[in-house]
């Protein structure tokens, strides 16, 4: 049975806000119980998490907000994006909401390289994490390939790039990203760039991609992160996503020790969106686990 959507309208009327560093962050939360953290992707928002929301809400704490310079919040022209300030924006978050006990990671994407971060500094006793779920995430970097418009973004002139990217680009970079047969709506697109749009985003694209040369920067001490004990993990991973799919499953496995995965075939770089009822399964199964469980390969469908 489907899961109920959300729509947008919706979901930003139930917002509030917080000031982190001058700035003006949206955030969400609802349920009780342990906390869980959600962090998105890139390009777009908290609001990729709707399908799984009410679910989860009804078993935990359920936390997420727009990172800075994404969806409803600012988005200042003149910043430095990096992954380590919107770390540091997750645990201001977490202090506002008077959050003090271990806290559960679910990360998609570039939301995952500020999850490694947030675990390193779990290892640095300068964070506290009970698990964390990495879905289609750019965990190696050198295992994810970029597309052309990252690329662009990148250049010299990913300014104009950036300035010129309209709805047109998002449903092209879309085509490529998600599975041959879960293709977003019409609707759903327009939800996606009104997102990327407001606050004038498009003027900053070309800052927000600074992730890319970041993730590389901190490779080794990320990882490293990963390859130590302590913090449940999971990988969750739609197989056919040309950025993080299978082969980004199937470097993982090599390097984190035990390392228990999830590969949902069929599925691309958004499973939270294209395949919900199966993230959702799979993450109240990793949940359920006790504490001390084995962690296994695992490869569902």
């Amino acid at each position: 049975m489907p899961l109920a959507e959300i729509p947008l309208c919706v979901w930003r009327t139930r917002s509030q806000s917080f000031s982190f560093r001058g700035q003006s962050i949206r955030y969400w939360t609802a349920g009780q119980g342990e906390p869980l953290l959600l962090l998105h992707g890139f390009p777009t928002a908290s609001w990729d998490w709707h399908y799984l929301w009410g679910p989860l809400a009804q078993r935990f704490r359920v936390v997420a907000c727009d990172m800075l310079g994404f969806g409803d919040s600012a988005k200042p022209v003149d910043h430095h994006y990096s992954l380590i300030e919107q770390a540091d924006l997750q645990q201001a978050l977490l202090a506002h909401l008077q959050i003090d006990e271990p806290v559960h990671l679910l990360a998609h994407d570039y939301g995952g390289s500020v999850a490694q971060e947030l675990l390193a500094r779990h290892h640095e006793q300068r964070a506290e994490l009970a698990s964390c779920v990495f879905l289609n995430s750019a965990l190696f970097p050198e295992r994810c390939p970029l597309l052309l418009v990252q690329k662009l973004l990148l250049s010299p002139l990913g300014w104009l790039v950036g300035r010129s990217f309209g709805r047109d680009d998002l449903v092209r970079t879309v085509s490529q990203i998600y599975g041959p047969c879960t293709h977003p709506s019409e609707s759903a697109l327009d939800d996606s760039w009104s997102l990327i749009a407001a606050n004038r985003g498009t003027r900053i694209l070309h800052k927000l991609i600074s992730y890319v040369p970041e993730r590389r920067s901190h490779r080794d001490r990320w990882v490293g992160a990963m390859q130590r004990e302590g913090v449940p993990l999971r990988f969750i991973n739609g197989a056919v996503d040309p950025l993080s799919g299978a082969h980004m499953l199937e470097t993982y496995r090599q390097q984190v020790p035990d390392a228990d995965t999830v590969l949902l075939q069929g599925i691309g770089h958004y499973p939270h969106i294209e395949a919900p009822v199966q993230v959702l399964r799979h993450y109240l199964t990793f949940r359920e686990q006790p504490l001390s469980y084995i962690p296994q390969k695992v490869a569902w469908s």
